[in-house]
């Protein structure tokens, strides 16, 4: 079904709020390219000309946004001084560190020495004013301001972020930290992160991109990855804004031929969630992994929309998502797999699998395959459940108490996308959060 753009409802005051912030915002920014300038006024018109999603589209079905739609968030400062300066420190074993707070990059609270010749790791406000080449082909080309508010507003707001440039044939050993730290100033704030990522032919990285916080901030991010031939990279986006936060972000993918792309989404933070990934698979021979593992509680609501294109023949997809809701915690699922007709020869698999542990929790799921080829192989299933009795029984039967067989079959549960997380020191950190974070029974 095909989303409707036209605007919802008659403008609104906080729209004109977002305008007058963007007129503001675009006289305190320094000198830009004009290409940047234009694709800024660009992304705020479509904004005035979307508004706010509302649930009368069918991508926004079951997510309502009023909680940030009626408020009005001003415009976040870089908040250093607020920062709880160990949200910031690295989670990995001597990462490449870069720390953005409110969505400007810190080069302070930085660590970034000793990156091997042919890796950049740079603020964009920097590259933006001394070589702007580097960014051009790239910035702003996926994003699809036309049909999302969000990512307009973000591309409206476009003034720093971070670019990780991986020259060809380089493989880099160490781990890449990126952390979005958004740090609530009194009124309600709202920062836009932006992550590039360009790796060249036949280069290799792991990036790890961190999200934290103090207050209730509004996250909303826009990450672009770009792969070249035979380029692969391991990615890992960790989300644990605090409760009252909001977290709306959006990750692009273009790959060329035969790149390798895997992303673990790991969401358990925030009380209102949208991740939105788009995987273009634009060459032959491209391996394309989405895993997720979200954690609802209380009255969290957290949506995760992903889009996988497959555009040239003889690629294959593979995605799980697992969560795990409790309380009155809600979730969305909708994961779409587009097979295009030149598209012979694909291997698409999707699975999606929520846990609940209370009668009050709930989750919709949409697994949505569009297949125009005729010799691919395509798979789908959702499935929703709650405990094994048997398996409960058998557990209490060895002698464990009711909150440690739930412990168990929780963690059984998430296993299988914990198991896949290759660092070290973030699997077991994803561990402690399931002890620690899960209601225990006695």
């Amino acid at each position: 079904m095909s989303q409707v753009v036209e605007r919802e409802r008659p403008a609104s005051p906080q729209l004109a709020h977002y305008t007058a912030e963007y007129q503001r915002a675009v006289g305190q920014t320094p000198a830009q390219p004009r290409w940047v300038l234009q694709a800024r006024e660009h992304a705020i018109a479509q904004f005035e000309r979307l508004g706010f999603p509302t649930s009368r589209l069918e991508q926004w079905r079951f997510t309502s946004v009023a909680p940030i739609a009626d408020r009005t968030f001003n415009l976040a400062t870089d908040g250093v001084a607020k920062l709880d300066k160990t949200l910031a420190l690295p989670m990995s074993d001597d990462p490449a560190l870069a720390v953005l707070v409110n969505g400007r990059f810190n080069a302070q609270l930085s660590s970034l020495a000793g990156l091997p010749t042919g890796v950049k790791v740079l603020g964009l406000e920097d590259v933006l004013a001394s070589n702007p080449g580097l960014v051009e082909p790239y910035l702003a080309r996926l994003t699809p301001t036309q049909t999302n508010a969000f990512t307009s507003l973000n591309t409206a707001f476009l003034r720093d972020g971070v670019v990780i440039s991986i020259a060809p044939h380089v493989v880099l050993e160490q781990p890449i930290e990126v952390v979005f730290a958004a740090v609530a100033e009194g009124t309600a704030s709202v920062s836009h992160p932006r992550l590039l990522i360009v790796a060249g032919e036949s280069s290799q990285a792991t990036i790890l991109e961190r999200y934290v916080g103090t207050g209730s901030a509004f996250t909303n991010a826009v990450g672009e990855i770009w792969l070249g031939a035979n380029a692969t990279i391991d990615h890992y986006k960790l989300q644990e804004e605090p409760a009252e936060s909001f977290h709306i972000a959006s990750m692009l993918l273009h790959s060329a031929r035969s790149g390798t792309f895997s992303s673990h989404s790991l969401t358990f933070g925030g009380g209102l969630v949208r991740n939105e990934v788009v995987a273009v698979l634009d060459g032959e021979g491209i391996d394309c992994t989405l895993n997720g593992l979200y954690l609802g509680r209380g009255r969290q609501l957290i949506d995760n929309h992903t889009t996988i294109d497959h555009a040239m023949p003889h690629c294959g997809s593979h995605e799980v998502y697992k969560g795990i809701l409790a309380d009155h915690s809600r979730a969305v699922f909708n994961g779409k797999i587009i097979v295009r007709p030149d598209a012979q020869k694909t291997d698409a698999k999707q699975t999606n699998k929520a846990l609940l542990l209370s009668d009050d929790a709930n989750i919709n799921t949409k697994p949505e395959l569009e297949i125009f080829a005729n010799d691919v192989k395509c798979t789908h299933g959702a499935a929703v459940g709650q405990l094994d009795e048997d398996a409960m029984f058998y557990l209490r039967s060895r002698g464990l108490g009711v909150a440690e067989s739930r412990a168990m079959l929780i963690r059984a549960f998430a296993g299988d996308i914990l198991n896949r997380v290759k660092i070290a020191p973030v699997r077991e950190h994803l561990g402690n959060i399931l002890t620690d974070h899960l209601p225990h029974v006695d």
